[in-house]
């Protein structure tokens, strides 16, 4: 897969991020082990039950059947591209679903970062 099109697939969820009350937009792209891409972006709310966009992207996936992911790519900030990685929430939700070695990707307009889950999440919460 090449990850110019996770990327444009991110940054063109993130361009529908609704964030009135952090402005922070994230964009993610997902693409699972069968090669669909599933994109997702942070839906703010006034309350506490914002969703970010790697559960929004994951939710979207699991509801189409698909659940053997390959990899996330992550990305966002206020205007410019920060250095963006999954919230705990987030990456608990992924262990769910995904191998230790899964790749979280995270990208800042300058550079790729790759991470395993494992080393975002260490000693993950496990039934």
């Amino acid at each position: 897969m090449d990850v110019n099109i996770l990327i444009e697939t991110a940054k063109k969820a993130r361009k529908n991020s609704y964030a009135p009350y952090s402005n922070y937009k994230v964009g993610c792209a997902l693409l699972t082990k069968s090669g669909k891409i599933f994109s997702g972006c942070n839906i703010e709310n006034s309350g506490i039950m914002s969703i970010c966009a790697e559960r929004v992207a994951f939710t979207k996936a699991i509801s189409e059947g698909e659940k053997d992911f390959e990899c996330i790519l992550v990305l966002g900030g206020k205007d410019e591209l920060q250095y963006t990685t999954p919230c705990g929430y987030c990456r608990q939700f992924m262990s769910e679903f995904c191998d230790k070695d899964f790749e979280v990707m995270i990208y800042d307009d300058h550079k790729i970062d790759i991470k395993t889950l494992e080393e975002l999440l260490p000693n993950s919460f496990d039934f």
